[in-house]
């Protein structure tokens, strides 16, 4: 029985990275081996146990075999003569095909630390293709190596878009799509996530509004990127500058989608953009298990994105509109998301990057405005429910009145 380190904890320690988690392999064991010394068993498709102490993954080593479309179409095989280098074989990319022994020693039988070196995403054999997820994958690892000069090999790509091209791509299910495009978006490059996808054909398979956003032009006046696609890629980017929070990133993704079916005979202009764009978002979250939260964050950026653009010409009524249509009174902090959401969207554009973006500050101080009326003494008088209701708004507007006449631009 020999126990090796593999995977991602290999390859982040040979980085220089903290290592998220990590995960073993047993050689030489069997099922009953691993009971006899308290590993608990939680795998249904092959024999994976925890460790009764550290609770960490110990998978015994196994091969595969493909048997039929899509991710599930598989049989594994597991027994006491499988080998490390074989375990290692049906892994995806050689830098996710190393193993160290309990001893220390370094085991790549693939090429593994020669991609390190050389910043390349490689696969590492021809099996590569009878797996779906593994575009996705792929495309993930991308998204989080990006910043360190990694690259998906052209080889590697071209087996990608054969794989488009066969149709296995087409098996992929949604809620394995959204699990990576999830993690994707909490990556360093997100919007290199997607750009891999666009590059091997999968992006018009597993996010088409988003494929039909490249080649849409736009005003150039207010877009010198002009290209729609290019340009949420450059709002993805710059809503991972500004936060981690996955809920902004994804209403960075999607607050434009509506300029996809804008109209030819009126481009490159998208008049009403932010309501198509609502209803896109929807049909998406209908088809993805995106979570509320971020659904609901990604209506929001789409349907009132332009009015943050607009708010110092905003009279006092529309933007209490938009505070109270937002709910952001009840929930401040989901309004600051929609804020920072906003603020990549002015900062995704060619020339904009590290523009001032005032409208956010201003919007905050009016929310703080608005906020801070005095409302005590409209429960002790005689009115009802639907009357205090009335005089709270009158009172928010008089007071986002004040702040708009009193407002002075910052110098």
């Amino acid at each position: 029985m020999e126990v090796y380190l593999v995977g991602g904890a290999v390859r982040d320690e040979l980085l220089g990275l903290p290592v998220r988690e990590r995960d073993w392999c047993v050689v030489g064991a069997t099922p009953d081996d691993m009971l006899a010394l308290d590993y608990r068993p939680v795998g249904k498709d092959f024999p994976v146990f925890l460790h009764p102490e550290t609770g960490e993954e110990y998978a015994l080593a196994r091969t595969e075999r493909k048997t039929a479309a899509g991710y599930h179409g598989f049989e594994f095989h597991t027994d006491t003569s499988v080998t490390i280098e074989q375990d290692l074989g049906r892994r995806d990319l050689t830098v996710n095909a190393m193993a160290r022994t309990i001893e220390g020693t370094l085991v790549d039988p693939f090429g593994g630390v020669a991609d390190l070196e050389s910043r390349q995403l490689r696969h590492v054999s021809g099996a590569f293709v009878e797996d779906p997820v593994r575009i996705l994958r792929v495309a993930r690892f991308a998204a989080r190596f990006a910043d360190r000069g990694f690259g998906v090999a052209e080889e590697t790509l071209r087996l990608m878009r054969s794989m488009v091209d066969s149709g296995e791509a087409d098996a992929l299910v949604a809620e394995r799509v959204w699990k990576e495009t999830e993690t994707a978006l909490g990556e360093d490059s997100p919007q290199v996530f997607f750009e891999v996808l666009r590059d091997c054909g999968a992006l018009r398979i597993v996010f088409p509004e988003i494929d039909a956003l490249f080649g849409v032009p736009q005003p150039e006046k207010w877009h010198p990127e002009i290209d729609c696609g290019v340009h949420t890629m450059m709002v993805l980017e710059q809503a991972a500058k500004l936060t981690r929070d996955v809920d902004v990133r994804f209403a960075a993704l999607v607050h434009d989608l509506g300029k996809a079916v804008t109209p030819k005979n009126i481009l490159p202009r998208h008049t009403g953009h932010e309501k198509k764009s609502v209803r896109l978002v929807k049909e998406m979250a209908d088809r993805l298990p995106v979570p509320n939260a971020l659904r609901d964050l990604g209506r929001l950026a789409a349907e009132f994105h332009t009015h943050c653009h607009r708010a110092f010409e905003l009279r006092a009524s529309t933007i209490l509109g938009v505070f109270e249509k937002t709910d952001a009174f009840r929930r401040p902090e989901r309004f600051e998301r929609f804020l920072l959401a906003c603020e990549a969207d002015s900062r995704g554009r060619t020339g904009f990057e590290d523009r001032d973006y005032p409208q956010v500050d201003y919007l905050r101080g009016a929310l703080a405005a608005a906020t801070a009326i005095e409302t005590v003494d409209l429960t002790t008088g005689n009115l009802d429910g639907a009357g205090i209701g009335r005089a709270i708004s009158e009172r928010r507007l008089a007071a986002l009145r004040n702040y708009k006449r009193d407002y002075e631009p910052p110098k």
